[in-house]
């Protein structure tokens, strides 16, 4: 595996890097994850990726990760030593059974009863699409568990939906890429938030809109119980900015507590999140702190060496998907996280609007505010 880094973020440079690496004989596909600060438009990048023979496929994220650090601009180039099988889907923020019907189409395709336990799928989603839990629920009824599937959204933190999904075709918005790679891969997932209200119920939503709990409207109440823990005021304060240590948390069977992250007010005084919310859900108020964020970064780490169907050591690189929020959240300590996630390998990664992810044997899910490591073979 080849991992290379573009620090300017310019279209010219990325197509010199693009063409020398596909020239190589050991590189047999391309991930790209690229910064919401390059800037890119469909116009520029189209013309590079429908020239490639070599398969293709990647997003457009708030920011990467190289080097240890976080980057706000450039690209990451990995050269894949194996050749992916590349599908993308359209449309979703659709509907549900137009959705499904495409997942269907890519396992039928692919033959979801032959693809072996020890390829490794992966996902990247436009983050601001409405049917991204819809998507990921496809998903796991087409492919189940006995396969590894993780992945993430792209996009960026203006929260305004443009094409950020990389596939064969071009640049795409509100769309996804499933890529199929014949690569073993260990799996581990956390996030380190914690509890601090009573169970609410999700009494009206509308996909990723929280519109009321226990029939009050969702700002209502939320305003209430952050206000009360953090002795801020959202008067005072930028939504986000107090929001981004209060995420909510849904409990599923069998997964770490699916975290919800709210990135703004809707109308009615309902609220955005990155990721569907469904209706009679329980959620609880969660938050957490620079440590415990840190440390369930160790455990994803330690998640994935003890899931890995190889002995997993410093020579098997570590694919960090993590998400932008954290980093707002953590701030410089976001270099500590990234150094305990990593260890002593080779660390890339994106820091995403939502994260994907199942080890093979855990329920497949769409998380937002967490920690998904992922050491490849």
């Amino acid at each position: 595996m080849i991992v290379q880094y573009e620090e300017t973020g310019k279209v010219d440079p990325f197509r010199s890097m693009v063409a020398e690496l596909s020239a190589s004989p050991d590189v047999q596909g391309l991930m790209v994850l690229a910064c919401d600060g390059n800037d890119w438009t469909a116009e520029e990048l189209d013309p590079v990726l429908t020239a490639l023979e070599t398969p293709v496929f990647g997003g457009i994220f708030p920011q990467i990760i190289h080097g240890r650090q976080n980057r706000e601009r450039g690209t990451l180039m990995v050269g894949l030593p194996v050749r992916p099988e590349v599908e993308w889907i359209h449309g979703l923020s659709g509907s549900a059974a137009t959705l499904a019907g495409q997942v269907e189409a890519v396992a039928d395709g692919w033959g979801a009863d032959l693809i072996e336990s020890s390829d490794t799928l992966f996902v990247f989603v436009d983050g601001l699409g409405r049917g991204i839990s819809t998507l990921v629920e496809s998903l796991f009824f087409c492919f189940g568990l006995e396969r590894n599937l993780l992945g993430g959204g792209a996009g960026s933190l203006s929260f305004v939906q443009r094409p950020c999904i990389v596939t064969p075709e071009g640049l795409k918005e509100d769309a996804a890429v499933i890529v199929k790679l014949p690569m073993r891969s260990g799996v581990g997932v956390a996030h380190g938030w914690d509890p601090i209200s009573e169970g609410m119920k999700v009494t009206e939503a509308d996909r990723n809109v929280i519109q009321t709990l226990d029939w009050r409207p969702a700002f209502h109440v939320y305003r209430e119980l952050v206000e009360a823990h953090s002795g801020k005021s959202f008067e005072d304060h930028d939504f986000f900015d107090l929001a981004k240590g209060y995420p909510f948390g849904i409990n599923k069977l069998g997964t770490e507590v699916v975290v919800r992250d709210p990135f703004k007010v809707a109308e009615r005084d309902g609220l955005v999140c990155v990721g569907e919310v469904p209706s009679g859900a329980t959620v609880k108020l969660l938050t957490g702190s620079t440590e415990s964020l840190i440390a369930a970064a160790g455990r994803a780490r330690r998640l994935a060496e003890e899931s890995a169907p190889f002995r997993a050591g410093p020579e098997h690189p570590a694919l960090f998907i993590d998400c932008i929020s954290r980093v707002l959240y953590l701030r410089e300590a976001i270099e500590r996280e990234v150094e305990v996630a990593g260890g002593d390998r080779c660390l890339f990664g994106a820091l995403t609007l939502g994260e994907i992810a199942n080890s093979g044997k855990d329920y497949l899910e769409f998380y937002n505010k967490t920690a998904v490591l992922a050491l490849l073979d």
